[in-house]
């Protein structure tokens, strides 16, 4: 789909469908209210009928409007009040389900005079543009017959001559993120047969050919025995599939200006090794990859915008099966730093991983480490599937990822990381535990990984819940959170 940005009179503009918003009481902002006056009042002349209430994400299409140079009309109602970003999504997602059912090539959105809480017209396009992009969205190269593909084309973005440079940067955003998402969702939704702890190495080695200013490393089992990394190794033995830690480095600031670090939970298929979880569902343990796909899908955005920022990404990839040479509960492991592990449940393997990882990334001396995982169902259980848990040991950094999650309507919610919780991970045989016991297992989760990040500002950000749907026809991975994390960096630059 292709989404640009015209600065026209709506009633003036040739298209196969024209879209404007009405609200309760035959309520017409300034848009609709000239394409209105140009028809001759076909628009209020239909809301006297009762054709339409006005209430939010109804719709109606209108054919052959003298006046107007518009094939069709297509009134898409937007209540009462001024709306919040979820009632802006219903809106945006009605109209579209109504326009990819029609047989127009193109459609015109005049929508810039409904008004959305907090948000100026910037942040009223990014909006749009990524909400329709979901609804574009599909995944079916696996089926032998594929979906139809829609008439729908292009899609136009109308707005005033001033407001145009805005809603084009807001496009540019929006375009590179969605994409991002994209890749995201793709490499989530790919079967565990496919999207190995290799493949994902080879996707960060196929995106760095395709741009100059990255380079990929892929370390192997044996590089990772010479780091050290005894927890890393330790996740991926009972697999025939061997472990990668991929390192990402994009140069798009300065030399030797410190980097923004993002680790990513890379674990492609999670059966719980010898902890094994039940088989209910056991096929979305796919998706417990979906923090290093998070990281991949920023790095597309970051790369498309071409941000003057310097960003390493750590794919920490690895397969967590049962066999006999599977790591056992009560083994003790040595990480990179030092510290020793007792692991008494191989399914918390996330935090094995990406514990050495953030040792690792100690060498890059960055400004901030964000680590990005499918790390606990507790997460899920405590929030649900509408935000992503944070937690960190810096005040600042956390704020200002609370912030993006706004700005880009991915919202995540602080957990707190009390020293007391530290005491659940105590061990009689090693440093510390992998888990912490069955009470507030996101926060104990988060405590594990602090131990292995103070030499630098981090942030967890738990995607357990947000990262993917569950059951169903509509299971499949969200994207989330690449527009929290683009937004994060795209904060930086404006702040520095």
């Amino acid at each position: 789909m292709e989404f640009l940005v015209k600065s026209a009179r709506p009633e003036t503009l040739k298209t196969a469908t024209l879209v404007v918003a009405v609200g309760e009481d035959r309520q017409l902002g300034s848009l609709a209210q000239a394409v209105d006056a140009a028809s001759g009042g076909a628009i209020g002349a239909a809301l006297k009928r009762g054709d339409l209430a006005g209430k939010l994400g109804q719709s109606l299409l209108l054919h052959g409007l003298s006046g107007l140079k518009a094939e069709r009309v297509l009134l898409v109602g937007r209540g009462k009040e001024t709306l919040s970003d979820r009632q802006f999504r219903k809106m945006a997602a009605s109209a579209f389900g109504t326009l990819k059912g029609l047989g127009g090539g193109d459609a015109a959105l005049a929508l810039f005079d409904v008004p959305v809480k907090n948000r100026d017209v910037y942040g009223v396009a990014r909006l749009l543009l990524e909400s329709l992009a979901d609804g574009v969205y599909q995944f079916d190269q696996y089926k032998s017959k594929k979906a139809e593909p829609y008439a729908l084309k292009k899609i136009t973005l109308v707005t005033a001559k001033t407001e145009q440079a805005e809603v084009e940067r807001a496009a540019t955003h929006a375009r590179a993120i969605t994409a991002g998402m994209a890749l995201t969702r793709d490499l989530g939704n790919l079967p565990p047969n496919v999207c190995t702890p290799t493949y994902l190495g080879e996707q960060a080695q196929a995106m760095a050919k395709a741009h100059d200013n990255l380079t990929v490393e892929v370390h192997d089992d044996k590089k990772l025995r010479e780091l050290g990394m005894g927890s890393f190794l330790a996740v991926g033995r009972g697999s025939e599939e061997p472990p990668r830690l991929v390192v990402m480095n994009y140069q798009g600031g300065g030399k030797g200006e410190q980097p923004y670090v993002l680790v990513g939970k890379g674990i492609t298929f999670d059966s719980g090794g010898i902890s094994i979880k039940p088989g209910l569902s056991m096929d979305e343990m796919k998706y417990d990859m979906c923090g290093a796909a998070s990281v991949l899908g920023t790095f597309r955005a970051v790369l498309e915008m071409r941000l003057p920022i310097n960003l390493v990404g750590l794919l920490a990839c690895a397969e967590n099966m049962p066999s006999g040479h599977a790591t056992r509960p009560g083994d003790i492991v040595t990480t990179m730093s030092g510290q020793t592990v007792e692991i008494l449940n191989t399914d918390a393997e996330g935090r094995l991983v990406l514990c050495d990882t953030l040792t690792y990334a100690e060498r890059f001396k960055p400004r901030a480490v964000i680590d990005i995982a499918t790390l606990t169902g507790a997460c899920l259980v405590a929030l649900g599937s509408h935000t992503s848990g944070l937690l960190g040991n810096d005040d600042t950094l956390i704020r200002q990822l609370l912030d993006a999650g706004v700005a880009a309507d991915d919202r995540a919610w602080q957990l707190p990381l009390f020293d007391e919780y530290q005491e659940q991970l105590d061990s009689p045989f090693a440093d510390i535990a992998n888990i912490g016991g069955p009470k507030a297992g996101t926060i104990t989760a988060a405590c594990f990984l602090s131990r292995f990040a103070k030499q630098f500002q981090w942030a967890h950000l738990d995607v357990a819940g947000t990262a993917w749907v569950s059951g169903g026809k509509e299971k499949g991975a969200t994207g989330r959170p690449v527009p929290l994390l683009t937004q994060y960096l795209l904060d930086r630059l404006q702040q520095a």
